[in-house]
């Protein structure tokens, strides 16, 4: 198995927040990730693979026609959800989350085939806007701290 250079880059939306983001698709069937996702809100690269795991999951309990079972009474439940669920073993892909802008951009050029002409940057360093002050704080020093500075002398 190849290592590298599987995956393309694309545009897309980031869910949690609602802006645009990027993610990572395979190219090939080489490739050991399904996906990746970068989160805007969050600042992490969610690599997913197609290892497979087995984790418990809350799952709707379904009657004999495949329709959740609702609860008795039309009570909700804490988790605001009006219908019965069950606990269920399911197999998941593994997945972990890439946290450092440094972390991100060395994976994302050993992976994806077209890292050169996607602008990813400016994703994972957006430009920080400068905040308008208005004359209350600025970063020089007031006067009096300068002459304490140079009484000192």
């Amino acid at each position: 198995m190849n290592i590298g250079k599987n995956m393309i880059l694309i545009n897309a939306a980031d869910i949690g927040s609602m802006q645009r983001s990027f993610k990572m698709i395979p190219a090939n069937k080489d490739c050991p990730y399904v996906e990746c996702i970068y989160s805007m809100k969050d600042g992490f690269l969610a690599v997913i693979t197609k290892n497979m795991k087995q984790s418990y999951h809350m799952v709707p309990k379904l009657d004999d026609n495949g329709d959740p079972v609702p609860m008795k009474g039309g009570k909700v439940r804490s988790n605001n959800k009006d219908y019965k669920e069950e606990r269920r073993l399911v197999d998941t892909f593994s997945e972990f989350y890439i946290m450092t802008p440094e972390e991100i951009d060395g994976f994302i050029k050993v992976y994806a085939i077209n890292a050169k002409e996607f602008d990813y940057d400016q994703f994972i360093n957006p430009p920080v806007p400068e905040k308008e002050n208005n004359g209350i704080f600025t970063n020089e020093k007031p006067p009096i701290i300068k002459n304490m500075a140079e009484a000192k002398k």
